[in-house]
């Protein structure tokens, strides 16, 4: 059986692309996946993740895509990601796709729906699985999530060699935040990695943010 486990990396943050990571098995096992380090990229340090990206490349296909900034400030990011997933599935033609949960439980249905109606050619009796922690309970999924998120810490850290301490990108990260004011007080334009639509960024023009 072939098996596509997808997830992303970086879908709120400020800062960079969105990260979809597909990651495609179809020799070996999910317990062998996941013994070679395959789970939820979150619980893992950023040495982890590396080793376990080295070790998994062998077993599977990776594929990692982007959808940029610019994208996200012109589009609707829900509708972005479900394209690029239904692409991803188009593909890959898996016999099981198994998908982290891209919305609220009680929404995931429609989501899976809508992302079936845009793919093309899939193969008869293709199976569908989107729930919420799909890193950590499929290992396929675990594995795309460490892809997609060492594709972004390896953007993150060239956007801080030109461009000083980022942080993670989040807006819950003083020291995002204090980037962000720095660079909206210096009146240059947004470096291209910046979501200029991100509230975060628009409400640089409040007084009030940060304590300013």
């Amino acid at each position: 059986m072939r098996i596509l486990g997808i997830d992303e990396a970086g879908r709120g943050c400020v800062f960079g692309p969105l990260f979809v990571a597909g990651f495609l098995l179809e020799d070996g096992s999910e317990e062998e996946l996941r013994s070679l380090g395959a789970d939820d990229s979150k619980k893992l340090s950023h040495k982890r993740r590396w080793e376990a990206r080295h070790r998994l490349a062998s077993k599977g296909t990776p594929d990692v895509r982007k959808i940029e900034p610019v994208e996200i400030d012109a589009g609707n990011l829900n509708t972005l990601e479900e394209k690029l997933v239904a692409d991803l599935v188009s593909t890959w033609r898996p016999d099981r796709v198994v998908i982290d949960a891209l919305g609220h439980p009680r929404t995931l249905a429609a989501i899976v729906a809508r992302i079936r109606s845009q793919v093309s050619d899939a193969p008869a009796g293709q199976e569908w699985i989107m729930e919420p922690k799909a890193d950590s309970i499929w290992p396929v999924v675990g594995a795309a999530s460490i892809f997609a998120k060492t594709d972004r810490d390896a953007a993150l850290t060239l956007w801080e060699a030109e461009y000083g301490a980022l942080g993670s990108g989040y807006p819950s990260d003083p020291v995002t935040r204090a980037w962000l004011e720095h660079w909206h007080r210096s009146k240059k334009p947004w470096p291209p990695f910046v979501r200029t639509r991100w509230e975060t960024v628009r409400a640089l023009s409040e007084p009030s943010l940060f304590g300013a």
